[in-house]
């Protein structure tokens, strides 16, 4: 290898005249710089510090793109200039490693290399091509879905379709409706009965103030202003205690309103989802039924029939859990209704009967705990 680079640092440009005779060297400054490169690499190439050098003189030695061959007709004095840059050949990439040596690569690396990216970029667009087609499929059934669906509800709309009914079921549903309606009244009338009285309360606490404020500045009226502000501070702590046991009847209506009753009508709403889409079916496969009997058509048939028996079952199963959550939600509303009328009837009983041990009994019998007064105010790290 050492032997080929200096031939080829050596035979850069070699002028030749008609006659055979060399020129003067001291025309070409290049042919001066290859010989002496050549005589002083034969002296080193045997050591490290001569590979260092050939090194170097590849570096920034002369560029072979720039050197040229000169050529002559025999008998003839004409020259003829082929300049090297014109002499294509396949491109070689010199890459540098950490200490600044040049590199070539081999061909198979290269090709190794190419082959490995398109096999990667084959895998992502086949990766790609299948999320593709997944979501595609997605949509395709969505959409089919949707438009038997959406015919199905014109048809039973406008009289046209059959609709599958169960009238026992249906019955009860509208009657869940009809409570749940109700029920939302009570609480919209506790809830405000619950603001009124607060406010009430909150009046004859600064009353209650005022009379003792005035009991203390008007000595004439010291025993009248006291019985009052005595009176009108008993009112108030009895009416904090009749607020905790309406709160606690708010809260328990508000939670089987909203969330009990709300859930069994979630599964009313998938019930009644389902129930379309499964006379959408029937009525797509008695259509299918209708028609002539082909190898396509039956093909057709075969496929309708099982989605038809997909969504039969899915509207059984939705069935049987609307059954059974309407059972358990009347045997639960009476329960929680029982308990709160019975506490709300006998805390609205004492207070207004003037009884404020009855009125502490109960709701130790139904386990209401009351806030200290200044719970709900924040404390004076939070108010900073």
């Amino acid at each position: 290898m050492a032997d080929s680079m200096m031939s080829k640092a050596a035979t850069m440009e070699i002028p030749i005249s008609s006659n055979g005779d060399s020129r003067n060297l001291a025309e070409d400054d290049s042919l001066e710089q290859a010989a002496k490169i050549q005589w002083s690499l034969r002296e080193k190439v045997g050591s490290p510090a001569g590979l260092r050098d050939l090194q170097q003189v590849m570096v920034s030695g002369p560029n072979l793109n720039e050197t040229s061959i000169v050529s002559g007709g025999y008998g003839g004095t004409t020259e003829g200039i082929i300049p090297t840059s014109s002499i294509k050949g396949p491109a070689v990439h010199i890459n540098t490693d950490f200490l600044g040596n040049r590199r070539i690569p081999n061909e198979g690396q290269g090709s190794n290399m190419d082959y490995a990216g398109s096999n990667s970029s084959m895998t992502a667009e086949e990766a790609t091509r299948g999320v593709a087609v997944e979501k595609f499929d997605i949509m395709k059934k969505w959409g089919l879905n949707t438009y038997k669906c959406t015919k199905q509800m014109i048809s039973e709309r406008f009289g046209r379709g059959s609709r599958t009914v169960d009238l026992e079921l249906e019955a009860q549903i509208e009657v869940l409706r009809e409570t749940k309606r109700k029920y939302e009244n009570v609480l919209r009338l506790a809830r405000a009965l619950t603001n009124h009285f607060y406010s009430m309360v909150q009046t004859q606490h600064a009353l209650g103030d005022t009379f003792a404020d005035l009991s203390q500045k008007s000595p004439e009226l010291r025993d009248e202003f006291g019985y009052n502000a005595e009176t009108q501070k008993l009112l108030c702590k009895n009416g904090e205690t009749l607020l905790g046991a309406i709160n606690f009847f708010v809260s328990s209506i508000n939670t089987l309103v909203n969330k009990t009753m709300e859930d069994t009508l979630m599964t009313i709403k998938m019930y009644e989802n389902a129930r379309l889409e499964f006379d959408a079916y029937r009525a797509d496969l008695e259509e299918l039924n209708m028609g002539p009997r082909d190898a396509v058509t039956m093909a057709r048939i075969e496929a309708a029939q099982q989605q038809y028996q997909i969504h039969k079952d899915k509207y059984e199963r939705l069935r049987s859990d609307v059954t059974i959550k309407i059972k358990f939600l009347e045997e639960n509303k009476v329960k929680v209704m029982h308990k709160q009328l019975l506490l709300f009837h006998n805390a609205i009983s004492a207070y207004f009967a003037g009884n404020q041990q009855q009125l502490e009994q109960t709701l130790k019998q139904f386990n209401i705990k009351l806030k200290p007064p200044g719970d709900d105010k924040p404390s004076w790290l939070e108010e900073q």
